[in-house]
């Protein structure tokens, strides 16, 4: 038999039948007492969440889950714990004030608890039922919003690389992406993705690939650059590469980097005149009639 015992399950669950209102309203104002949101969510907003709350956590007491898996098994208690806890990680509440907000639960209910009997032996073990409980739902909480927030940082930072690497159409069948910054893994990734997307889109013949805002150049950076020529050309187009700047250019020789595959130019300039010669001269300024 669990140490909390059936009869504190009874206990328990006539608290959240007879009052579940007072629980969800002392929740509330609990919450509102410590200040743990910060996050601009309402007291009305509050209060429906903890009447989801309070009537998934009756609903978890009431199955035949086991009280020490009910938090992790209970369909409905589990989601209402989880959709809680990635809201506050969407509205940027510290995961701390998350856990928080679940745990001020267990004060809540064990008030109700109290409110329903004076024996000892009673409110002892109802209280253990009542932490074993919130305890699970703190730490459930607590790991949902760490995967909730590594999920939004994610999505923002690629969000940040694609608008930090537009594709450009110079002319028409002729992209340019004009890269600044460092070029990494993550970011020749979404480069290359979104260049062979908009070479599909616009039935595009050459590809230019500018430079100019990056910094330096080294094995890594060519390596990436060489896979995205490669992709380039599995897709049918030609690509070029352009802003190779003098110490730029000096660096690549004293690395012994080989890019003589690689179609170069100095400026963005000079690659378009190349680009336009190797589409055959069937290219034209990007938004101007075709040619009858």
């Amino acid at each position: 038999m669990n140490a909390s015992g059936p009869e504190a399950r009874i206990h328990v669950l006539a608290a959240l039948r007879e009052a579940p209102d007072k629980v969800a309203d002392r929740w509330v104002q609990l919450q509102l007492e410590q200040a743990v949101l910060g996050t601009g969510i309402t007291e009305a907003e509050l209060r429906e969440e903890a009447d989801l709350l309070v009537d998934a956590l009756r609903s978890g007491l009431e199955s035949a889950e086991p009280e020490e898996r009910v938090v992790a098994t209970h369909p409905v208690l589990h989601r209402a714990i989880v959709e809680l806890s990635l809201r506050r990680a969407r509205g940027g509440a510290t995961p701390t004030a998350t856990s928080l907000a679940v745990l001020a639960l267990k004060e809540a209910l064990l008030e109700a608890v109290q409110r329903s009997t004076q024996d000892a032996g009673t409110l002892y073990t109802a209280a253990l039922l009542v932490n074993r409980l919130l305890d699970a739902a703190g730490a459930l909480s607590f790991e949902t919003y760490v995967e909730g927030r590594e999920e939004i940082i994610s999505r923002q930072g690629r969000q940040l690389l694609e608008v930090s690497t537009p594709v450009v159409r110079l002319w028409d069948r002729i992209l340019a992406v004009p890269l600044i910054g460092t070029l990494d893994t993550a970011r020749t990734q979404v480069v290359m993705e979104n260049l062979l997307e908009a070479i599909q889109r616009d039935e595009a013949q050459a590809a230019i690939i500018d430079i100019t805002g990056v910094p330096t150049v080294d094995t890594a950076v060519a390596h990436h650059l060489m896979q995205t020529v490669n992709a380039v050309r599995l897709m049918g187009a030609d690509c070029l590469i352009s802003g190779i700047r003098p110490p730029i250019a000096q660096i690549i020789a004293q690395l012994g980097i080989d890019l003589s595959a690689i179609e170069t130019r100095a400026t963005l300039a000079d690659a378009l005149a190349a680009a336009m010669t190797l589409t055959g001269g069937t290219a034209r300024r990007a938004g101007s009639p075709a040619l009858r």
